[in-house]
C-alpha cells in the first residue's frame, strides 16, 4: 500500500511539473495535429503556437524557435538601432533644444515609427492568446504602418490622413475578405501612402536648387545626398514587396524555412532597412535647413512659412490614432462575432 501510494504520488507530482512547464512553455503544435488552420501560413509547415496562451507564455514564446521568433525579433530590435541614428540630431553643433517646435515634425516622425515598430514585434508576439485577439493584434499593426509616415504640412494633411485610414480598413478587410490575394492587396495599398508621403521629396529631386545669395556661403550639400537616400529607399521597399508578394524561399522549399529565413522575416529587414535610409534622408534635409534655410528653401516659397505647432503635429496625430482606433474597434467586433464561436470549440479540445 504504501508502495502504491508512494508511485501515485511520484506520478501526480511529475504530472504537476509537467503542467507548470506547459503553462510557461507549452509544446509547438503542427497544423497536422489540432485544427489551428485560422492561424497557419502558406508554406510553413510547423512551428506554430496554438492560439490559447498565455501572456506569459507568449513572453516566453520569444526565447523559442517559433515560426514567430524571428519576425518579433526583426522588428524588435530595430527600434533601438533607430533610436541610436535619430537620437544624433540633438548632438549637431547650432541645433536647438530637443523641446524646440522646429524639431516637432521630426519627433511625430520617430514616434510614428516607433510605435509601427513596437507593434509589429508585439503583434507577432502576441498573437497566440486567442484567434480574436491575433486579429486585433495585426488590425494595430496595419494601423501603424498606415499612420507613421504622417506629414506635418498644411496643404496635405487632409489627404494624409485620408489615405491611412483606406489602407486601415483595406488592410483589415483582407483578414476576413480577399484572403486569397491578402498579401498582394496589402502591399499594393500601401503605396498610396508612400507616394504621397513622398510628394515633398519629388518636388525636391526636381526643383533646382537657388544660388546662394552671397558668394561667401558655403556650398549646400550635393543633391545626390539626398537623392541616394530616396532611391535606397525606394529600393528596399520593393525588395520587401517583393518578399512580401512572393513567399520567398519557403515556396521553394517548404518546411525547411519555418524557423528562420522565411519570406517575413526578410520582409521586415527590409522594410527597416527602408525606413532606415529614410531617416538619413530626413537628416540630411534637416541639417540644411538648419544651417542655411535660404539654400534649401525656393525663391518662389512665401517669405514667412508657417513653423510647425503642436495642433499640426502631435495635434494632427492624435486626431488621426482617434479615427485608427475606432477602425479597429469596428473590425474587432466583426473579429469576435466570427471567431468567438472557433475559441470556444478550440478549448474544449
Amino acid at each position: 500500500t504504501r508502495l502504491c501510494v508512494s508511485r501515485l504520488q511520484h506520478v501526480n507530482y511529475a504530472q504537476e511539473t509537467m503542467n507548470k512547464r506547459r503553462r510557461v512553455a507549452p509544446l509547438l503544435l503542427k497544423p497536422a495535429g489540432r485544427d489551428a488552420s485560422p492561424v497557419t501560413e502558406n508554406f510553413i509547415l510547423s512551428g506554430y503556437r496554438f492560439p490559447d496562451y498565455s501572456l506569459l507564455q507568449c513572453l516566453v514564446s520569444a526565447f523559442r524557435p517559433t515560426n514567430e521568433t524571428g519576425n518579433f525579433w526583426t522588428h524588435f530590435l530595430p527600434i533601438f538601432v533607430f533610436a541610436f541614428h535619430f537620437l544624433e540630431i540633438f548632438e549637431w553643433e547650432g541645433a536647438p533644444t530637443p523641446g524646440d517646435p522646429f524639431f516637432y515634425p521630426a519627433w511625430n516622425y520617430f514616434i510614428g515609427v516607433f510605435y509601427l515598430l513596437l507593434a509589429s514585434s508585439l503583434a507577432h508576439l502576441l498573437n497566440s492568446m486567442s484567434l480574436i485577439i491575433r486579429e486585433i493584434c495585426f488590425f494595430v499593426d496595419y494601423g501603424t504602418i498606415s499612420a507613421y509616415t504622417l506629414p506635418s504640412l498644411t496643404f496635405y494633411i487632409p489627404c494624409s490622413c485620408l489615405v491611412a485610414i483606406i489602407c486601415v480598413m483595406t488592410c483589415c478587410n483582407t483578414r476576413q475578405r480577399w484572403r486569397r490575394y491578402r498579401y498582394a492587396v496589402r502591399t499594393l495599398v500601401f503605396l498610396l501612402p508612400f507616394f504621397i508621403s513622398s510628394t515633398p521629396v519629388f518636388y525636391r529631386l526636381l526643383s533646382p536648387l537657388p544660388s546662394p545669395p552671397c558668394p561667401t556661403l558655403p556650398a549646400p550639400p550635393p543633391p545626390p545626398t539626398m537623392a541616394s537616400f530616396f532611391y535606397r529607399h525606394c529600393f528596399w521597399l520593393l525588395v520587401s514587396a517583393l518578399f512580401n508578394i512572393s513567399k520567398v524561399p519557403e515556396r521553394f522549399s517548404p518546411g525547411n524555412f519555418d524557423i528562420w529565413g522565411h519570406s517575413h522575416q526578410w520582409f521586415h529587414c527590409c522594410t527597416f532597412l527602408s525606413i532606415l535610409d529614410e531617416l538619413h534622408m530626413i537628416k540630411v534635409e534637416m541639417r540644411a535647413l538648419l544651417l542655411h534655410p535660404s539654400l534649401v528653401l525656393s525663391p518662389a516659397a512665401p517669405p514667412e512659412l508657417p513653423g510647425p505647432t503642436l495642433s499640426s503635429t502631435y495635434g494632427v496625430m492624435m486626431l488621426l490614432q482617434g479615427c485608427i482606433a475606432s477602425i479597429i474597434i469596428w473590425f474587432g467586433r466583426c473579429a469576435y462575432q466570427i471567431y468567438a464561436p472557433q475559441q470556444k470549440l478550440l478549448k474544449t479540445q
